[in-house]
């Protein structure tokens, strides 16, 4: 496996990281579920991933018990992302960047780690109703007391990023990004990683399965009206063809060609697509597939 650098002074760590969200959210909390969830983060190990990433809402904190479980042994080999600021209410989840639950959530997250530090700790979302500086403020506290060695951001702007990075460097901001979802491209906010040290971490690099042809646009689109991306996947395949690769492995390929500062997390429940996952990190795209690749149809995030 590859490796990248997480921002300018964090460890170098696999260019292709595993998501976990999943793990939590498509399986009951059956004992023989958490096996099988398990067997893929070690599955993933053996394959060269270092980079794993939870949070704390994930599964109502199921899913740090089940990655803190799953890496114990492995801790020292790893890097660990997991994230703070969303809190369930009625209807959902909500934004809560209070300093005062960051405080609390910190240590409720390492005690289901089982760990004493995080190496990566998002803000998962930005609380309209507390100013960022009072959260990220909060959070860099966290830094200096040695519960943090990181800090990240979810989903923001370039603006904000800058001001966060005024308090104390980000280190990553994680969105959603793929061929078909382009959103933090067209916004700068690669460009702001890139020129200011940090790592991007795009979740969904596969269009939440779309461009893998495993599963149609509208599923992908949770009942949205998008049209499936027929034109994407005719892209994919043909350049899957001269990789002798698969409509997978372009997609993520054509993600981490958006520069050395990417870093995707595909999240999967399946050994076999984990492998190929990670196959794609091999793959060196030509500047004729990138022109062919830009041609792909692009769709609004999706929420």
């Amino acid at each position: 496996m590859k490796a990248r650098r997480l921002g300018i002074q964090g460890p170098q760590i696999s260019a292709v990281g595993l998501g976990c969200a999943g793990l939590s959210w498509a399986y009951s909390e059956s004992s023989r579920d958490d096996d099988v969830s398990v067997a893929v983060i070690h599955s993933a190990l053996d394959h060269g991933v270092t980079f794993f990433d939870t949070a704390d809402s994930y599964g109502g904190g199921h899913n740090e018990e089940l990655v803190g479980r799953a890496l114990r042994r492995h801790r020292h080999e790893v890097t660990l992302a997991s994230k703070v600021g969303l809190r369930p209410g009625p209807g959902g989840l909500h934004p809560d960047g209070r300093p005062d639950h960051i405080e609390t959530a910190i240590d409720a997250t390492l005690y289901r780690l089982g760990d004493d530090v995080v190496d990566l700790y998002y803000l998962h979302q930005v609380d309209p109703d507390v100013p960022l500086a009072d959260t990220w403020g909060a959070m860099a506290s966290l830094v200096e007391k040695g519960k943090v060695r990181h800090l990240g951001l979810c989903e923001v702007t370039p603006e904000q990023a800058a001001e966060a990075h005024s308090i104390h460097p980000v280190t990553a901001i994680q969105s959603e990004f793929s061929l078909w979802t382009r959103e933090p491209l067209e916004a700068g906010v690669l460009d702001w990683c890139r020129e200011n040290d940090a790592t991007f971490v795009p979740f969904a690099p596969l269009g939440r399965g779309s461009l893998t042809g495993a599963v149609t646009a509208t599923r992908a689109l949770a009942g949205d009206a998008a049209e499936p991306p027929n034109r994407a996947l005719g892209l994919l395949r043909e350049v899957a063809g001269r990789h002798w690769a698969t409509p997978a492995q372009v997609a993520l390929a054509w993600v981490l060609a958006q520069g050395e500062h990417v870093v995707p997390i595909p999240g999967t429940k399946h050994r076999r697509y984990l492998q190929e996952n990670v196959g794609a990190a091999r793959i060196e795209l030509t500047p004729e597939d990138l022109d062919d690749l830009a041609t792909a149809p692009v769709v609004a995030t999706v929420r």
